[in-house]
């Protein structure tokens, strides 16, 4: 890779007049100030192709507070602004979105509450309990009703090392919800999946929030052997957490910034969104040239075990995590090959003159910036690359803002090959 600051380079990087949505998404992010900085322009050059680079703050904590729907907590998840940013300039009402690494769900959400069709597609089923209840929620008043009827005075036994991170109390309410949702996994309705996706994000957390006594961030599960040194370094025991209350607590919470238009566009766009639990060059159930844009964030280069991190909400809900075939690449080449065969998938789900921002990330300390090689396979599976933009929010001097200090220790920016198909 090169990296080139010469602005009289861009005149060589052309777009058709006949192309006007490409053409105003460039313009757009080539003049961006909404947040104080002018963007900073460079070409970067992958091979023999210039590629234009765009750096600045595109979306920021100072834009619309994220909604509150989205406010669960699950690894390696970017934030809602930036699917919002490319879907609203890329896409129109009614088209469909797709994200096929969808984690948490982030996209599908922002997809349906801008009034568009969203399908998701993850590896690990652990994503559509995440994701599917909060695409078209229940009304707090069933959530609260349905909460009443679970009878929670579960009496048998339950697996011994739990005892470090749940007071027996919770611990007895959380096995007797677990048989609950599994006696009714077949037959369960909205407020079920919702009550079960809620106690999932609240099982572990440093707050009385959560079910458990203080442990890591919500967004993974120590080992039990690492919670009880975590315990005694603390001094502390798991204190009683009423499950039902603290589920209604925090439904309230995601419910809370829900207007009559979300609940609009979730009653038509939410209740018809897909969720398809599989691998990303394998989608299941969508029709050839269906998809007018992609927004995506795959796994990075051996940077997040979801199996291990995932442990304890594979135990709430019943899977075995062994049994999900989650790919860690530790070669390049592997991870190449992976995005390759996706590339070539989407290419065939896509609309002529679709998009696909696909965020990209350094990783190793820095020594490997993932679009150098996300661009070729792009190419080499039928997409022409845009332009790469750098959403930068600490955005201070050009040194700065690409490759140098602050990217010495993993992805702090948000960086996003945007690509097309022709």
């Amino acid at each position: 890779m090169t990296v080139t600051q010469n602005l009289e380079l861009f005149p060589a990087i052309e777009i058709s007049n006949e192309d006007a949505r490409t053409s105003q998404f460039f313009e757009h992010v080539k003049q961006f100030k909404d947040f104080g900085t002018e963007t900073q322009t460079y070409i970067l050059q992958v091979g023999n192709h210039p590629v234009p680079v765009f750096v600045n703050e595109f979306w920021t904590s100072k834009q619309r507070t994220a909604h509150s729907i989205h406010e669960v907590s699950y690894r390696a998840c970017f934030k809602p602004q930036l699917p919002r940013f490319f879907i609203q300039k890329l896409t129109n009402p009614g088209d469909t979105v797709l994200d096929p690494f969808m984690g948490r769900g982030t996209t599908l959400i922002e997809a349906v509450l801008e009034n568009r069709q969203a399908v998701g597609c993850d590896i690990n089923p652990l994503s559509k309990i995440m994701c599917g209840p909060r695409l078209s929620p229940p009304e707090l008043e069933q959530i609260a009703k349905r909460l009443k009827e679970i009878d929670i005075s579960y009496q048998g036994n339950w697996p011994s090392d739990l005892a470090v991170f749940f007071h027996p109390d919770t611990l007895r309410e959380l096995c007797s919800l677990r048989n609950y949702l599994a006696e009714k996994a077949n037959k369960s309705d909205r407020i079920d999946r919702w009550i079960q996706m809620v106690a999932t994000n609240r099982l572990t957390g440093h707050s009385k929030g959560f079910f458990s006594v203080y442990t890591l961030p919500p967004n993974q599960a120590v080992t039990a052997d690492r919670q009880r040194i975590i315990n005694e370094k603390r001094g502390q025991e798991p204190e009683y957490r009423d499950v039902k209350t603290l589920i209604l607590k925090k439904s309230k919470s995601l419910l809370r910034d829900i207007s009559k238009q979300d609940k609009e566009a979730q009653a038509k766009f939410g209740v018809q969104s897909k969720i398809v639990i599989g691998a990303s060059n394998e989608i299941k159930g969508l029709r050839p040239g269906s998809v007018g844009l992609v927004v995506t964030s795959p796994p990075f280069l051996d940077v997040v075990d979801y199996a291990n991190d995932n442990w304890l909400r594979c135990w709430f809900n019943d899977i075995d995590p062994q049994n999900i075939p989650i790919s860690i690449h530790r070669k390049l080449d592997d991870w190449r090959q992976d995005m390759f065969q996706t590339f070539k998938h989407i290419n065939r789900l896509l609309q002529s003159g679709g998009y696909v921002a696909f965020e990209v990330g350094e990783v190793r300390g820095g020594t490997i910036q993932l679009e150098d090689h996300v661009i070729p396979a792009a190419e080499e599976a039928g997409f022409t690359p845009i332009l790469v933009l750098v959403n930068d929010q600490a955005f201070t001097k050009t040194s700065h803002c690409w490759g140098v200090s602050n990217l010495e220790k993993g992805t702090n920016t948000n960086r996003i090959v945007l690509l097309k198909k022709p």
